[in-house]
């Protein structure tokens, strides 16, 4: 059995509805029992040995030529290995499959096909040096091929700023507390013990030992105690300080520690984890805080991910039993929230 390469598809004709369609999922029906396939699945057919050739003319194209012709080696890799984990999925093309925009494939449910109405991921392959907008991402399964073609899956979702936070009764701290600005960092002088130990601000200058003493804030917890009044520094001293310190930067990871907070969720410095801040979900007091649950790393809209730095922080956050999260921040805009994990499907 042969295909006809023509329109950017391939049309097989004979019992191929019933063959390729009907029994494993491949392609589109046309009129009587004829099917055309996007070339990834023709290519598939091809290595199979479910077609014999694909006729482009006045040529008559094997799998290896046809990859060739083609260019769909990154997709034929990924459609190869979910076809191989026993999944069956459709080419998101116009009037394939509903709503293909930023996706290449839609992954259907093990033991589901095109015509039940499920999908299991609708996916996006990337090469390891592609760009991709975060904008992009957020309901999309990337399949990244590196260059050696092995696959890495990465789940993105879009969350809420909360997650899974459930902060109790919220802490309210006192105003006007002694504070001064130091470096890049502020110090309260005098602060009441609940500061530290209820609100979970700032750690004691004196060492992790200490239960008392002055305590050391971040510029963005500052700046953000300073807005609500509890200390005596102005917020837009604060603010121009830490501008001096990090640039435009300081108020996109200010919007988003201040949108973490009013959601119910503790963010802390992330530097250990090459993060803007790690994130406690549930806690009572700082003796009996739960590990953190999140990463969060703000960066701009516009920011585009290269998919080895994007693997590299998803990595890290699972090595440390957290889940990677973006903030798409805009200094006078609101802020998406973007999640991203390793996926096995």
């Amino acid at each position: 059995m042969q295909g006809t390469f023509e329109d950017g598809v391939v049309r097989v004709g004979g019992d191929a509805r019933q063959r390729f369609y009907d029994a494993r999922g491949y392609g589109r029906p046309l009129s009587g029992n004829r099917i055309e396939l996007a070339p990834v699945e023709a290519a598939h057919l091809l290595f199979r040995g479910d077609l014999d050739a694909v006729v482009d003319g006045d040529d008559r194209l094997d799998f290896r030529s046809f990859l060739v012709a083609t260019d769909a080696a990154l997709a034929f890799v990924v459609y190869k290995d979910l076809r191989d984990r026993g999944f069956y999925l459709s080419p998101a093309r116009d009037g394939w499959v509903d709503h293909p925009d930023g996706a290449d494939f839609v992954v259907f449910p093990r033991g589901s096909g095109p015509e039940d109405d499920a999908v299991a991921y609708r996916l996006r392959v990337a090469g390891e040096r592609e760009s991709i907008p975060a904008a992009s991402l957020g309901d999309v399964t990337l399949a990244v091929v590196d260059e050696e073609g092995e696959l890495t899956y990465l789940e993105t979702a879009r969350p809420d700023a909360a997650g899974e936070a459930d902060g109790g009764e919220r802490y309210d701290p006192p105003t006007g507390l002694d504070a001064a600005l130091l470096a890049d960092r502020a110090v309260v002088w005098e602060p009441p013990e609940a500061l530290h130990d209820r609100g979970f601000y700032g750690q004691r200058l004196l060492g992790r030992n200490a239960e008392t003493g002055p305590l050391q804030l971040s510029l963005v917890e500052a700046a953000y105690l300073a807005r609500r009044g509890t200390l005596d520094l102005a917020e837009p001293h604060v603010v121009e300080r830490g501008r001096a310190v990090e640039g435009e930067r300081f108020d996109r990871r200010l919007r988003a520690y201040a949108a973490l907070r009013a959601a119910g969720s503790v963010p802390k410095s992330g530097f250990k984890f090459g993060a803007d801040f790690r994130t406690y979900d549930a806690f009572t007091t700082v003796e009996e805080m739960d590990h953190s649950a999140r990463l969060i790393r703000v960066v701009a809209p516009d920011h585009t991910f290269l998919p080895r730095d994007l693997s590299l922080d998803v990595r890290l956050a699972g090595g440390v039993r957290k889940r990677m999260v973006f903030a798409l921040t805009d200094v006078n805009e609101g802020i998406d929230w973007l999640s991203v994990a390793r996926l096995t499907p």
